[in-house]
């Protein structure tokens, strides 16, 4: 059985730091894209950060990139996403996701993503 947890969320004032996890299991996590996304409150949900199985990142938005780093550890099956320099703009849900086709590289389309987990809470205020 396919499982994806998050933890880490919590509520920071604007400039400080988060880091949030998501363990995974029931499926070959070192060969699969993963990827964290977000959604605001009122918003539909949006791409933050995809890594392929060996470790190569992306983002989505330059407004993350610079402050978010996204990082596996394939031996512990776990993603993780370093939120620095966190805005009153980066509140939301924030959700990772697998892409269990193993194809070697990572779509940035969120259709791609068969797998989500329940979603990890980040607030931010100023």
């Amino acid at each position: 059985q396919v499982q994806l947890v998050e933890s880490g969320g919590g509520s920071v004032q604007s400039g400080g730091s988060l880091r949030v996890s998501c363990a995974a299991s029931g499926f070959a996590y070192s060969r699969c894209c993963m990827g964290w996304f977000r959604q605001a409150p009122g918003k539909e949900r949006e791409e933050v950060a995809l890594i392929t199985a060996d470790g190569n990142a992306g983002y989505a938005d330059s407004s993350v990139k610079g402050r978010f780093t996204i990082s596996r550890d394939n031996a512990k099956n776990t993603l993780y996403l370093q939120m620095n320099s966190l805005q009153p703009e980066d509140t939301g849900m924030y959700y990772c996701a697998a892409d269990l086709s193993a194809r070697g590289y990572c779509l940035h389309r969120e259709g791609s993503f068969t797998y989500w987990g329940q979603g990890t809470q980040v607030t931010v205020s100023s």
